[in-house]
């Protein structure tokens, strides 16, 4: 008996459903957190998974140093998304999602490739409390969202929707959650206050600031940023994105750009030093504004000791 052909990506019927590998690659960079980014800076290093890929994860790998010339490191799978309707073209394909996040230093992006570097904040303006709560949320984001709460239908749906706004973007007195980074972008897309849920929808709306992707990409790198900012808590990732040597100082700023808001400070170096995390290399930090500081480096041994228990980094609070 012959066998039937194989489908190809090319050659898949109108039901097929295709898949594209998409990365978060994360860097920090003076004390601001930056995004690998290619399309004019529009979408995240991504491409369809092939036959000729021997996984995801090599898939993945091949399409980002095709596309930015940045072999990855270590990488863990995100999410897979799979929701009709949000690639803003209605013909293609039903399409999945499979994301990955990625840490890495932000280096020179080599010529002829399409990528650079990006501010994440750039994308998500409500998300950086490092100087407080943003304008932003008080003169944009809130009023829109309560006209979208009163738009409901009944008086039961109106107090819902706005219980939700509230929670999730820490309003009425409640405390801003910096993980809720994927909530407070699907309420927008909901409540048609962002230019991807225009475009989905066709809905016409007074969008929020903040810069759009193309496809789903802004929500994957909403996923990216909370998953990152929930891990810096309770595992040392951050020094995957710090150079081989640095100050006290700076890792604290790389915290703080990570995950929005400001630490303590003699609570953060305290944990720091309780927990065994660095060690001095005995140099100084020559380019530091007064005093030199000394300069620190990860005391990689802390893995192995701690695999077990686990190592926490958490978030002080003022």
């Amino acid at each position: 008996m012959a066998r039937a052909p194989q489908k190809t990506r090319a050659s898949a019927t109108a039901d097929a459903i295709t898949a594209d590998l998409v990365a978060v690659l994360v860097a920090v960079t003076e004390g601001e957190p930056k995004i690998m980014t290619i399309a004019n800076a529009d979408a995240l290093p991504s491409g369809p998974f092939e036959f000729a890929h021997r996984s995801l994860q090599t898939g993945l790998r091949a399409w980002v140093e095709k596309q930015t010339g940045h072999p990855l490191g270590y990488v863990e799978q995100l999410y897979t998304f799979a929701d009709p309707g949000r690639s803003g073209d209605a013909r293609a394909p039903h399409s999945i999602s499979v994301s990955y996040l990625g840490l890495t230093r932000e280096d020179q992006v080599g010529e002829g490739f399409e990528a650079h570097w990006s501010g994440w904040y750039a994308y998500f303006p409500w998300e950086d409390h490092r100087a407080g709560p943003p304008a932003l949320l008080a003169k944009v984001l809130t009023p829109r969202l309560k006209a979208w709460a009163k738009s409901a239908s009944t008086a039961p749906l109106q107090r819902e929707r706005w219980q939700r706004a509230a929670i999730t973007f820490g309003l009425d007195g409640r405390a801003w959650n910096e993980e809720m980074v994927l909530q407070r972008y699907e309420l927008l897309y909901e409540a048609a206050l962002i230019p991807e849920a225009v475009r989905d929808s066709g809905r016409t709306a007074a969008v929020v600031p903040g810069r759009p992707m193309i496809a789903d990409h802004r929500r994957i790198l909403a996923t990216g940023i909370a998953r990152l900012r929930a891990k810096i808590k309770y595992r040392p990732v951050v020094f995957e994105l710090m150079p081989a040597e640095f100050t006290l100082l700076q890792l604290q700023r790389s915290v703080e750009a990570l995950a929005g808001r400001l630490v303590h400070k003699q609570n953060f170096r305290r944990l720091i030093e309780q927990q065994e995390l660095v060690e001095e290399t005995g140099a100084m930090a020559a380019d530091t504004v007064g005093r030199p500081a000394k300069l620190f480096r990860f005391r990689y041994a802390v893995l192995a000791e701690r695999a077990v228990a686990g190592t926490k980094l958490p978030l002080s609070r003022p």
